[in-house]
């Protein structure tokens, strides 16, 4: 069977508009993304268009009004909201870019090697790797997504320099590709190693999240992982879960459950493994101190500390900002991301304002 996706601009994105239904094509990756943001696609961003992405588009098509065809074209795209504007390629990228373009370079970015969230948005750990990359391949490292770049990231793979040590065996490995549900921990111990041994082998950052699909070298001496390779059990919940938990927390706060969707796509891609550079976890990417203030002052009782546990607690402050700001939807999420109190003293700032901005365009399409 072949899978046909056609798009508008398409020629000019590079993205083609038919092809085996293995056929990887990065420009899919965006649309798997915007389909994952609507809760209809949870299998890999691997830019294949097979049967699940095809039932995606179906579902989102049939949701919305469209003529069901599984063809991704304008109109869908234009009811996908942000995420379904600007093709790979078409503009140039920058801190705080939001769309299908994003979603596509942070899957390139992983495909070279880069670990770095997949949700669209060009974000603090977005940048960061984006500059990895620029290096590695020799380019300015300006943080800026341009034709250079563009074609650095179509190429071939950059192959990351590591540091020798002397008096050092490498290792015999096996190759364990990430399944839904794990995470750096958990694989390191499944494997008999830490997380820390476990980053280095394979040249990751422990701090970001590790992405479904990727090769992680695994050390043959240690435990092996089950040559079925299943998904290592952890305490962390999929994406469908994480909606069934913003839906019942906004539900028990008076929060408008599309804004509390969209709010915490935008800081993880529904993704409770994300750990930023600050120590922000989570779902909801929620600072330490955030949490016991929100345990000591707004709740009084204690959390669990896990995904439900996360959206609880974010959803629990994002109701203290709304009541704090009367409602104003747009100063609440003003505070959220830059602070109550400096929001209060100066406003917000222009970097604010484009997530705001961010956030409420894709409440609309949730």
């Amino acid at each position: 069977m072949r899978v046909r996706i056609a798009l508008c601009c398409a020629l000019a994105a590079g993205l083609t508009t038919a092809g085996p239904a293995l056929a990887l094509n990065p420009q899919h990756a965006g649309l798997q993304v915007a389909l994952r943001a609507q809760g209809l696609y949870l299998g890999p961003i691997d830019a294949v268009v097979g049967p699940r992405t095809l039932a995606a588009v179906r579902a989102f098509q049939r949701t919305h009004g469209l003529p069901v065809t599984g063809v991704a074209d304008a109109r869908t795209r234009t009811e996908l909201g942000p995420l379904g504007r600007h093709l790979f390629g078409t503009r140039q990228l920058g801190r705080g870019s939001f769309g299908w373009d994003v979603a596509v370079l942070q899957f390139l970015l992983i495909r070279h090697g880069v670990n770095v969230p997949v949700n669209g948005y060009l974000d603090g750990p977005t940048l960061h790797g984006l500059r990895r990359f620029q290096r590695l391949s020799r380019l300015a490292a300006d943080g800026v997504g341009g034709p250079r770049t563009f074609a650095a990231l179509r190429g071939s793979r950059v192959t990351v320099r590591t540091i020798r040590t002397a008096a050092r065996t490498t290792p015999r490995t096996r190759v364990y590709v990430v399944k839904p549900g794990d995470s750096l921990t958990a694989i390191a111990r499944a494997a008999g190693t830490s997380p820390g041994a476990l980053a280095r082998l394979n040249h990751i950052d422990p701090a970001h999240v590790i992405v479904i699909g990727t090769h992680l070298r695994i050390p043959v001496r240690a435990a092996a992982v089950p040559a079925e390779r299943r998904a290592v059990t952890v305490t962390v919940s999929g994406a469908a879960s994480v909606r069934s938990s913003l839906d019942r927390w906004a539900a028990h706060y008076g929060i408008d459950p599309k804004l509390a969707h969209a709010l915490a796509w935008m800081e993880s891609g529904y993704n409770n493994n994300v750990v930023s550079s600050v120590g922000a976890q989570g779902v909801m990417q929620l600072l330490p101190s955030t949490w016991d203030y929100v345990e000591t002052v707004l709740i009084r009782h204690p959390v669990q500390h896990d995904a439900d546990g996360n959206v609880h607690v974010g959803l629990a402050y994002l109701h203290h900002l709304l009541a704090v700001f009367n409602g104003d939807e747009q100063l609440a999420l003003a505070a959220w991301y830059q602070g109550e109190h400096s929001v209060r003293q100066q406003g917000p700032l222009k970097v604010t304002t484009t997530f705001v901005a961010d956030v409420l365009a894709l409440k609309l399409r949730m």
